[in-house]
This record gives structure tokens, C-alpha cells and sequence, in this order.
């Protein structure tokens, strides 16, 4: 098991190891405290893990209550927070309790952004049970729903009092959703570590902890500098607001990973036409993404692409800022006037 502190507006720690659910009563009444603890998961997680967590909770002392929405990204959104909001109070949560959030980004976006703002901020645990909520989504704060007009645009930064990823979860993963998370360690190698992108080449379930564990510090790291995005955090955006355009274009039947993916090889076929990285960059982004199986080409035309990715919420007034591949381990920020990024997605289409 390795671990690891979080330094932010919080600080707490996070657990990786194997069969991590099954001790987790113990480590909530360690660590957080409380007496009612609510679960929240959707309704393939709550098959498989639910009765794990539930059971260790109630032999641990908690009261355990159970919210559970329908798997996909459709599912975070209003509705389901106002729902989620009168469940926890009609179960009599107080800022003592807990609030659980047992699955992927989906259940920790939802669950997060509940436990901020009910009762102005109850305990949060999350315990992702996807490879991308593992490295990337459970970790850093940000929680959020999504709006007619886009992905994650009312949300809130707070801080987890505890995250448990147990990587015993990831073989129940179909392998659509798996290498949804490949492309998150994609692009923490792309953004800050050449080492953990050659270390990926190599076959992955052996040294997953330590991926898990290479990732998450990244992000720590930058978290503790950026905790509210004005900054170096927006890094961690690489390829994200080419995908969430890909997604919001799909009306989210393209998975957030793939998207991801298609965005981190548009912008750096762009960043090589524009000279700001090599053709030996490409190459190798490339040859990742297709490795790990997910897509590299978008579906959809440049326009389609920027009137969708022109509602991003990192759009401040008529500027974007983009991350910028300079070299694999390296990303720059690079603010530019928003008629510019449908220039930029243009090159990146282009072949």
C-alpha cells in the first residue's frame, strides 16, 4: 500500500492499496468520524461494491444510508443534486456525518458537490472504483454538475477528508472504461513526467499502484500551489477543452477518456504545425493514445468542435487558455483571444 498527504485548503490523506473497501468502516471511524454514513454510487457500482463498504461501515458503528443514480454522465446533473440534497436531509445528516462517494468521476462530481453545499459542507470520503477517478478525479477538490450549456459549470472546490482507491475494483471494469483512465496517465506524462510516459510503454496491471501512486503525487503537487485553478493547476486541462467539446458534441456517447484522448493528439498535431514542439512529440502521443486502444481522430468538423468548445467553462471573457505540449514531461499555458481556438482545432484535424 502506498500513501499519500494532500496539502491544500484540507489536508488529508489518500490510501492505495488492494482490497481497500473492505477495511473501510475502520478507516472512516479513524479518520473522519460521525455516525451516519451516506453511500452514494450508481446502480452497477452498487451490484458489486456497495454491500463491501456497507457492511464494514455498520461493523464499524456507522448508520448506513444508500443513494443511488443510473451509471453515465447524464446522471450529474440538477435534478439528481436536488434529489441527492433532500436525501440527505430527510436521513437527518449533520456536518458530524459523512458523506461516501463509491464509484467513478460521475458518483465523486455528484456526491462532492452535495457534501459542499448541504448544510454549507459536510465530511467527504471518496473511494473511486474507476482507473480515472483513481488518478485523477477523486483527487484535488473540484466537484461539479453539468448544465444544459455544458460540462461542469456549477461546481465548487472542497476538499475530501479522505480518499481510499482500492485498484482490487478495476477488474470488474469493462475495458472501454478502463481506458478511459489510460488517458489521464497519458497526460500526467505528458504534462510533467517523461519518466512515468516511458514507464507506461511497458504492460500496465503490473506496476499499477505505482502509476496510481506517480500520477496522484503529480497532482498533489500542483494542487498544493493552485488549489483553485488560476494557475499552474490548468495544466491538468491538457486536452480537455478540445474534449469536452468532443463530448458535449456527442451528447456525451463519446466517453470522457476517449475524448480526452482525441483532444491531447488535436492540440499537439497543432503545437507541431505551429513549431511549438517536434514531430517526434506527435509521434509518440500518438502512438500512446492508440496503444491503450483509445481514438485519436475526431468525428466531428472544426466548426462543430468550437461551437461546442467555445462554452468551456475555463473561457474568461473573449480569452482561453490552452496547454501547450512543448515536449513529452513538458506543457506550457498559452492565453489566447477565443477566435484563435477554432484556428488551433483546425490544424489539429488537419492531417
Amino acid at each position: 500500500m502506498r500513501t499519500l498527504a494532500v496539502r491544500a485548503s484540507k489536508t488529508y490523506d489518500i490510501y492505495i492499496g488492494n482490497r481497500l473497501l473492505d477495511e473501510a468502516g475502520d478507516y472512516l471511524q479513524k479518520i473522519v468520524g460521525g455516525n451516519i454514513a451516506a453511500i452514494v454510487t450508481d446502480d452497477l457500482v452498487d451490484q458489486l461494491y456497495s454491500g463491501i463498504v456497507e457492511e464494514s461501515l455498520v461493523n464499524s458503528g456507522y448508520k448506513v444510508v444508500k443513494f443511488v443514480i443510473a451509471r453515465g454522465e447524464r446522471s450529474k446533473n440538477a435534478e439528481n443534486y436536488l434529489r441527492l440534497l433532500d436525501f440527505l436531509s430527510e436521513n437527518k445528516l449533520s456536518r458530524s456525518d459523512v458523506v461516501v462517494a463509491l464509484g467513478g468521476g460521475v458518483v465523486g462530481d455528484l456526491a462532492g458537490f452535495s457534501a459542499s453545499t448541504y448544510l454549507r459542507g459536510v465530511k467527504l470520503v471518496q473511494m473511486p472504483t474507476t482507473l480515472l477517478a483513481a488518478v485523477d478525479a477523486s483527487v484535488g477538490g473540484k466537484t461539479a454538475i453539468n448544465l444544459k450549456s455544458g460540462k461542469n459549470q456549477a461546481g465548487t472546490f472542497y476538499q475530501p477528508d479522505l480518499v481510499l482507491s482500492d485498484y482490487s475494483t478495476f477488474k470488474t471494469l469493462e475495458q472501454t472504461v478502463f481506458q478511459d483512465g489510460c488517458s489521464e496517465i497519458i497526460k500526467y506524462g505528458m504534462i510533467a513526467s517523461a519518466e512515468l510516459f516511458s514507464i507506461i510503454k511497458e504492460p500496465l496491471m503490473p506496476q499499477l499502484e505505482e502509476v496510481i501512486y506517480r500520477c496522484l503525487s503529480i497532482k498533489r503537487d500542483i494542487v498544493a500551489e493552485d488549489e483553485r485553478d488560476s494557475g499552474q493547476r490548468q495544466l491538468l486541462n491538457f486536452g480537455h477543452t478540445i474534449g469536452h467539446g468532443i463530448e458535449a458534441c456527442s451528447n456525451y456517447a463519446v466517453s470522457h477518456g476517449s475524448a480526452v484522448a482525441i483532444g491531447m493528439v488535436l492540440i499537439t498535431r497543432a503545437a507541431v504545425k505551429l513549431g511549438y514542439c517536434s514531430d517526434n512529440c506527435l509521434t509518440e502521443i500518438s502512438y500512446m493514445v492508440t496503444s491503450f486502444g483509445l481514438p485519436a481522430s475526431s468525428p466531428y468538423t472544426s466548426e462543430q468542435l468550437f461551437a461546442c468548445a467555445a462554452a468551456d467553462k475555463k473561457l474568461r471573457g473573449k480569452k482561453i487558455t490552452l496547454v501547450i505540449p512543448e515536449a513529452i514531461g513538458k506543457c506550457v499555458l498559452k492565453e489566447m483571444p477565443l477566435d484563435e481556438l477554432q484556428h488551433l482545432i483546425e490544424l489539429g484535424i488537419g492531417s
